[in-house]
């Protein structure tokens, strides 16, 4: 027998959850499942109970798709790993979204498409931010262990006869940055 499932994820114990399960309860569920933490955390014990839960037929019936997750993409692979185990996805606040229908897939196509968009568009964003940042002669990266000065000194304690170890406690970094530093300055 095909179960209705319901799922429901508060910030806080009593934001909005009260209503929410009853919500949940009139609509039919045979079980609901309350989320007590952030939407923006994808490590959510009791939807990783309900996704192993989930048989072929099954639904789970949430009150907004909000209250499922925060983000498209997450909001997606979630959807995804409903769709594996042939089970179903509905929104009583989001009528459209209900993967019984084949409408409800279009649109899930839909914000799938727009998701891999905005990656897309984000993506680019980043790649053009980083060749302006390069162009104006920012460092990019992790923050160097030593200064030049300090580059300098270390080259001459190294040339002196000074052993990595001591040279790297001298500057309070590691050994092995003491010998990359020393590797690209060419000194033995």
């Amino acid at each position: 027998m095909n179960k209705i499932y319901g799922y429901s994820r508060v910030s806080t114990s009593k934001q909005l959850s009260d209503s929410q399960i009853a919500l949940l309860n009139r609509a039919g569920c045979d079980e609901t499942f309350v989320e007590v933490q952030s939407g923006a955390n994808r490590k959510r014990p009791k939807l990783e109970k309900l996704l192993g839960k989930l048989r072929e037929g099954d639904t789970i019936l949430v009150v907004k798709l909000d209250r499922l997750s925060r983000s498209l993409q997450d909001l997606l692979s979630i959807s995804r790993e409903i769709e594996e185990k042939g089970a179903h996805l509905r929104s009583l606040q989001d009528p459209l979204i209900d993967t019984t229908s084949p409408n409800g897939k279009l649109i899930f196509g839909i914000f799938a498409v727009i998701a891999e968009y905005e990656r897309d568009i984000i993506r680019v964003r980043t790649l053009d931010g980083l060749a302006a940042a390069r162009a104006r002669g920012q460092h990019l990266g992790r923050q160097e262990a030593l200064n030049q000065e300090q580059k300098d000194k270390l080259i001459k304690l190294r040339c002196s006869g000074q052993s990595l170890r001591e040279i790297a406690q001298t500057f309070g970094v590691s050994k092995t940055t003491i010998q990359c530093y020393v590797r690209l300055a060419d000194v033995p």
